[in-house]
């Protein structure tokens, strides 16, 4: 029996997120344990007109490559994958494991020279993106593996993941619309100054966003959604930052991140757990010890660490940076093959742009 929840989904993803057109080249890149979900935007997006190709993976396949592969083959890019980042209108990632921590056990400078070899892809893609050339979207299908690490029964996390994108609701394209009024009102207001000054009992740190673009993230981004983000100026930040959740990135956590900048690079790392990991990772390339990204999470249906980045960034009363590579849309150039969010909660925490007190206790006051 279908789940109706997956059938008001794939709408979404297809008539909201990707806007999906008669002859457009649909990419849908999944896992095999996704298959309920896949099938249903598949269905929606051939009855949209679409010309759809899928991309399913098997779990165990990328450790297999990390761990077997010498490093001619890590550095590899094949012309398929170089082709297929140029040849589709829209890709659609459905994020879905069976292992969250397969990752966790691998030589952290594998995984870093493995990231260094697919940065020309990792730009290409982004700047496609920015130019409205290809449209893209990430959304999680929930298994037991995340809702282990949110610490949830499977049914409850498929509750939480699914109220996340406010598919609870009757029409939630319509709520989503309502959502990205309201947030392209902080993003036009963000956009009017230059300097944030972010200040919580662990953290003072600046950054400067003049010329650059404050971008809306109201579920075309990815899904669900709940941001604005930027591309902050690269040599700009200075200061010392505690990200208040686990750092996740491949499986592997990093607990209690501490990042002191200067003049836009990272200068001084600390982590109560997972601290030669983080290092490894600033050491990926040259871009990667700068900020590619700044941001606020603003989906108030989100209210709890699920250790999965796609919701945890977006909890109301967060902020979220970073490492690497930049958002082109967002006017950022810096370029590297890691791309790394981190959260900080600002629900004790008060944000000035321009000196101006504009974000106090998680919410903007503007």
């Amino acid at each position: 029996m279908v789940d109706p929840r997956h059938q008001k989904l794939a709408k979404v993803l297809v008539h909201y997120s990707l806007k999906l057109q008669p002859g457009d080249k649909l990419a849908i890149k999944s896992k095999d344990i996704a298959a309920p979900l896949v099938r249903e935007v598949y269905r929606e997006a051939i009855r949209a007109g679409a010309y759809v190709t899928t991309f399913i993976g098997l779990e165990g396949l990328q450790e297999i490559e990390l761990q077997e592969s010498n490093d001619e083959q890590l550095e590899y890019v094949s012309d398929f994958n170089v082709f297929v980042t140029d040849y589709f209108d829209a890709t659609l990632t459905i994020w879905a494991e069976e292992n969250t921590r397969a990752m966790s056990t691998i030589d952290p400078k594998r995984i870093a020279k493995k990231r260094k070899a697919q940065a020309t892809l990792t730009k290409r893609s982004l700047e496609r993106m920015a130019n409205g050339t290809e449209r893209w979207c990430g959304t999680l299908y929930p298994t037991q593996a995340h809702a282990q690490d949110a610490r949830m029964p499977l049914s409850a996390y498929e509750d939480f993941v699914y109220g996340a994108g406010l598919l609870d609701l009757e029409d939630p394209i319509a709520a989503w619309r309502k959502i990205h009024a309201e947030q392209q009102r902080i993003a036009d207001f963000l956009a009017q100054h230059d300097e944030i000054h972010i200040v919580t009992p662990n953290t003072d740190i600046t950054y400067r966003v003049g010329g650059r673009k404050w971008i809306n993230c109201a579920g075309t981004e990815n899904f669900p959604d709940g941001e604005v983000f930027s591309g902050p100026i690269e040599d700009s930040v200075n200061g010392t930052v505690r990200f208040s959740y686990p750092a996740i990135y491949d499986g592997n956590e990093v607990e209690d991140v501490y990042l002191t900048f200067e003049h836009g690079k990272v200068v001084e790392s600390s982590a109560s757990r997972g601290l030669d990991f983080l290092n490894a990772m600033l050491d990926t390339d040259a871009g990667s010890r700068t900020l590619g990204e700044v941001a606020f999470g603003l989906n108030y249906s989100i209210q709890q660490f699920s250790g999965d980045t796609l919701f945890d960034e977006k909890i109301g009363g967060t902020m979220h940076m970073a490492l690497g590579a930049s958002l082109p849309e967002s006017g950022g150039v810096n370029e590297s093959g890691l791309h790394w969010d981190m959260v900080c909660d600002l629900r004790q925490g008060k944000v000035y742009a321009d000196g101006q007190l504009c974000y106090e206790d998680g919410k903007f006051i503007i």
